[in-house]
């Protein structure tokens, strides 16, 4: 007999059993996050160093956008945001350089794509390889690239959710180092599915970070 009531959301890993935040006793990772707008991402991490869920410190963050908003969190934090903007070099693999650059410059160890907006070059992966990850807003190998939301929504998937994983040059096909399942609705639109999604990226990626600890 199948039941008719409705499928509440609900939050489920796709990964090994990390919810205690196992981090490493040694010093702090030396994070550098890049993001392109809101920074909310951002805005989780600093916040779960804060409260000694994972062992991070944050060395700067680098932003493309200029009128991004994670800059703003950054300086609530008292992290360094630098704007590097991407229209201001003739290809991506300079871009990229001076990406790797900069991250070098502050010492940073590993690198969140935290809503970066941009596709990498194999220039940045090899700076920093098996060293970056990435949050995208599917279960990925599904709707890779952008639009994954409307992608899930026009595809009509009773099941999405969101992937944290390493960047690979193959756009969104790193391997996956931790999942959430977040129900499709019947009455979801782009907004309110995206907006459910986020819950559990903010959920997750603190966790795919402690993992990168224990790598």
């Amino acid at each position: 007999m199948i039941d008719d009531a409705p499928i509440k959301p609900s939050f489920s890993l796709i990964s090994p059993d990390i919810y205690n935040y196992q981090d490493s006793k040694n010093q702090p990772l030396k994070l550098g996050i890049m993001a392109s707008g809101n920074g909310s991402n951002f805005e989780v991490i600093a916040q779960a160093i804060a409260e000694g869920k994972i062992n991070a410190k944050i060395q700067v963050l680098i932003y493309n956008n200029p009128d991004a908003k994670a800059a703003a969190r950054a300086e609530k934090w008292g992290v360094e945001a630098i704007l590097l903007n991407h229209r201001d070099c003739k290809n991506r693999k300079k871009f990229d350089s001076k990406v790797a650059q900069t991250l070098q410059q502050y010492d940073v160890e590993f690198v969140i794509m935290a809503g970066w907006m941009r596709l990498v070059t194999q220039v940045l992966i090899d700076a920093f390889p098996n060293r970056m990850i990435n949050i995208h807003p599917s279960l990925l190998p599904s709707f890779k690239g952008v639009q994954a939301v409307e992608q899930a929504i026009a595809a009509k998937v009773k099941i999405t959710g969101c992937s944290v994983h390493l960047v690979s040059l193959e756009v969104d096909s790193g391997e996956i180092l931790i999942q959430a399942a977040v129900p499709v609705l019947p009455d979801d639109t782009s907004e309110t599915l995206h907006a459910r999604i986020q819950v559990q990226e903010h959920r997750i990626l603190p966790m795919a970070i402690s993992l990168l600890s224990q790598r």
